[in-house]
């Protein structure tokens, strides 16, 4: 009597990639105001880049709760660690016509290290707030 095993609950398991890929490219927001000179041009650092942070924190954590992703802190530290090498992809892209010539990742491996490091640990806090105000909100939605 063979009966089917249940589906492993594996470290890629119930995550959606699709909207991993687009929180991850959401935060490239970011590194494009640099880049472009918009934060330069405003001048309004260190507030934009921090605002941008929790704009972006906020939208990923606003889709994990309203997607009801099964997994939200794994899909946000997965989104982190997308984001991580977009931004590489971005910067090696662009080096070529950015004065100064590469930065971060290209010409320095360990950046590579402590951007996915980074980053995956602002997918855990995000995912960590993601799953609080589920929870807030299965309690509420339970009443008193």
């Amino acid at each position: 009597m063979n009966q089917p095993q249940p589906p492993s609950a594996g470290p890629f398991s119930g995550v959606p990639w699709s909207l991993v890929l687009g929180l991850g490219a959401l935060a490239l927001l970011r590194p494009l105001l640099g880049v472009t000179g918009v934060a330069e041009a405003i001048d309004w650092r260190p507030y934009l880049p921090l605002g941008m942070t929790v704009v972006i924190t906020v939208a990923w954590v606003a889709a994990v709760v309203v997607a009801r992703v099964p997994r939200p802190l794994l899909t946000l530290v997965y989104a982190g660690l997308a984001h991580a090498v977009f931004s590489t992809v971005l910067v090696a892209v662009l080096s070529p016509i950015t004065p100064g010539g590469p930065r971060g990742p290209l010409d320095d491996p360990l950046a590579l290290v402590s951007s996915l490091a980074a980053n995956a640990l602002w997918g855990l806090l995000a995912g960590a707030v993601a799953v609080a105000v589920r929870a807030a909100l299965e309690d509420h939605r339970r009443g008193p």
